[in-house]
């Protein structure tokens, strides 16, 4: 085994290997996947080296800890955190040292949802179609993490980072999500909209990977019983029967049988992934480029938006990318 690696010494509740994902799968059922935050996943590539598609690790809350078997640089972005070496606390948001033999701690998160612990290197796990991203939802490529996981790391590609430190970009007190309507959006009440465009809900503590789920009023159906499945894309705004949006992420499944009210738009993804349980949602119909606007608002920090991706409404097909 090389002497490049660093095995796990906490897994924390849930750490993943993600990198920017497989996308070109959807029509065999395979989701995108890769990090939720991937502005953020590219920011700690990016401090340490690495090409922005390199793996990297994705926690979840409450961090994770790696002891490391050579010497690396390793840098942490994401959701704030404390960010320690063999006890010592070292920088979060700038690359920092770690011997071989050392433990790299990552705190819970204090600010958000997910940090990202990049590696000299990245996680050099076997590739699955074209990526090492962990897939929750069909359970392709790696496992999450558990206590003794080795994680091999590839060659650095770079003797030095290319940046010293990273703006930090805090989680949102209330989460503006811009939508277009979706193909289903007609399966509902005039009122139904209004109150989708115009009540907030909440992030509920019940969301994943797979989709935000939210609290808050229920949307009432203009058209009753349930519909054969169709294509769903990433950020498609599924209503199941207790009427309350679920917006999906980036290990969704690619075909569902409830309606798509909406779908937001992809900018807007990576803060919904940094949002709290109990954080208020509010969903804003908007058209064309003014939605990438207004999503991008405050997340261009440094590249930490991500770039857009067309969710004009139409009805998805079955092999749309998601």
């Amino acid at each position: 085994m090389t002497d490049r690696a660093v095995a796990v010494v906490r897994a924390g509740a849930l750490t993943t290997v993600q990198d920017t994902g497989r996308p070109g799968h959807a029509h065999l059922g395979v989701p995108r996947s890769g990090a939720l935050d991937a502005g953020a996943a590219a920011l700690a590539n990016r401090l340490v080296g690495n090409a922005p598609s390199a793996a990297v690790l994705e926690t979840t809350l409450t961090g994770c800890a790696l002891r490391s078997r050579c010497t690396v640089t390793a840098a942490v972005a994401g959701a704030a955190c404390a960010v320690r070496v063999d006890g010592r606390p070292v920088a979060w948001g700038a690359p920092v040292t770690v011997p071989a033999g050392a433990v790299l701690d990552v705190g819970p998160a204090e600010h958000g949802v997910r940090s990202y612990v990049a590696l000299a290197g990245g996680v050099a796990v076997e590739p699955v179609l074209g990526s090492r991203s962990t897939d929750l939802l069909s359970g392709l490529g790696p496992p999450p993490l558990a206590e003794g996981t080795l994680l091999p790391l590839g060659p650095p590609a770079h003797p030095h980072a290319c940046v010293d430190t990273a703006p930090q970009a805090g989680p949102p007190g209330e989460l503006v999500l811009p939508v277009t309507w979706g193909p289903r959006h007609d399966w509902f009440t005039a009122a139904a909209l209004a109150v989708f465009t115009t009540r907030a809900y909440r992030v509920s503590s019940a969301s994943n990977r797979i989709g935000l789920r939210t609290e808050g009023p229920p949307l009432e159906r203009r058209v009753p019983g349930e519909l054969p499945s169709e294509g769903l894309v990433l950020g498609a705004v599924q209503v199941p029967p207790d009427g309350r949006p679920v917006v999906f992420l980036a290990d969704h499944p690619t075909t569902g049988g409830y309606p798509v009210v909406a779908v937001v738009r992809e900018p807007a993804l990576a803060t919904a992934a940094q949002a709290v349980p109990g954080t208020p949602v509010r969903f804003v119909a908007v058209r064309g480029k003014a939605a990438d606007a207004r999503a991008l608002g405050g997340r261009a920090v440094g590249g930490r938006a991500a770039d857009g991706q067309a969710a004009d409404g139409t009805r998805a097909a079955a092999g749309t990318d998601a």
